[in-house]
């Protein structure tokens, strides 16, 4: 079974493209929405312990947690160490499944890849790119964005750049979606032929 790493800044284009894989009839595996799963469920108390006052309601309060961890490394790193072994396992189970299903090809949409060292769990790296100029506009046009923020989103994240140096394929949405749609049935058709039993 091929497991397809995909990735990209902010702002890139990653989810809708995540979609067009999914609509070709891949599983996807969600590295995010797992996160938000998992804020509702089995990291509610385990965060409640080293967060205290960020659970309302019985689960994680993002915005609360944010302010305890944004611009604190030690605090984040901390977050990181409760979350990370759940995604993985969340991942972990995801994947038995696929194989159980008979799957040749599934799509882990993990937009940290590279900074978690994800690449090293998947056969091909996916990086979904666009011009600056496309980015900058997408992302400042979001409800609660400021350039401030964006920046600081823009520091943690591997630069594009690098991005597209590391990747086995690219995709640039700021070519419109036709084209995005395109490029993921050339990679799929790629895929499948350099690894025909998955």
């Amino acid at each position: 079974m091929i497991r397809i790493g995909l990735t990209g800044s902010i702002g890139m284009g990653k989810s809708t493209t995540a979609r067009m894989f999914a609509d070709r009839g891949v599983p996807v595996h969600d590295a995010d929405a797992c996160v938000h799963m998992l804020y509702e469920g089995r990291a509610v108390p385990l965060i409640g312990d080293a967060f205290p006052g960020t659970i309302v309601d019985g689960r994680v309060d993002r915005t609360l947690l944010s302010k305890q961890v944004l611009g604190n490394p030690e605090a984040m790193k901390r977050l990181e160490e409760i979350v990370h072994p759940l995604v993985h396992e969340e991942e972990q189970t995801f994947l038995d499944l696929a194989r159980l299903d008979g799957q040749s090809v599934v799509l882990m949409d993990i937009p940290l890849l590279f900074e978690t060292g994800g690449d090293d769990r998947v056969d091909v790296v996916v990086v979904v790119t666009a011009d600056p100029t496309v980015q900058r506009e997408r992302v400042l046009s979001r409800d609660g964005m400021s350039e401030e923020r964006f920046q600081a989103i823009l520091a943690k994240q591997v630069p594009d750049a690098v991005k597209r140096e590391k990747a086995d394929f690219l995709i640039d949405t700021g070519l419109g979606m036709e084209a995005a749609e395109k490029r993921v049935d050339e990679i799929l058709v790629a895929i499948r032929k350099n690894h025909p039993n998955g």
